[in-house]
């Protein structure tokens, strides 16, 4: 199996939609996809893993994310690699030690000159079959 996690943020587009738009493209390992509610505006997100690599993914605004389980902190490597050279003074040194704790219930993205943190929680999860 090559699990890959990925995330897909909703414009106006309602849950149901685009849960249906995943369940036609893919198949989701785990049968579960999860809403997450943004805490520092009103966006959400879905997550989801897909047994992959997926070259083709056609769904618009979905990225691959990484998670660090014990914080439920989701990542891209990119911003995982902001927030090292934010905490280690400007140095990119991928052996430093991130305190996960800082970025517990956290989307880290990269933003132009950094990392954005969006502070989430846990809406609903939804059973799929």
């Amino acid at each position: 199996m090559n699990n890959k996690l990925y995330c897909t943020f909703l414009q106006d587009e309602s849950v149901d939609e685009v849960v249906d738009r995943i369940l036609e493209e893919h198949d989701i390992l785990f049968n579960k996809i999860f809403v997450l509610a943004s805490l520092d505006d009103d966006k959400v997100m879905l997550t989801y893993n897909i047994d992959g690599p997926v070259y083709d993914l056609q769904l618009e605004n979905t990225i691959l994310v990484h998670r660090k389980k014990q914080t439920n902190t989701l990542y891209t490597i990119n911003a995982l690699n902001e927030v090292i050279k934010y905490l280690n003074e400007g140095v990119l040194d991928t052996t430093y030690q991130v305190d996960w704790t800082r970025f517990r219930n956290c989307l880290l993205l990269t933003r132009p000159g950094g990392f954005k943190k969006v502070r989430t929680r846990l809406k609903n999860i939804i059973e799929v079959e």
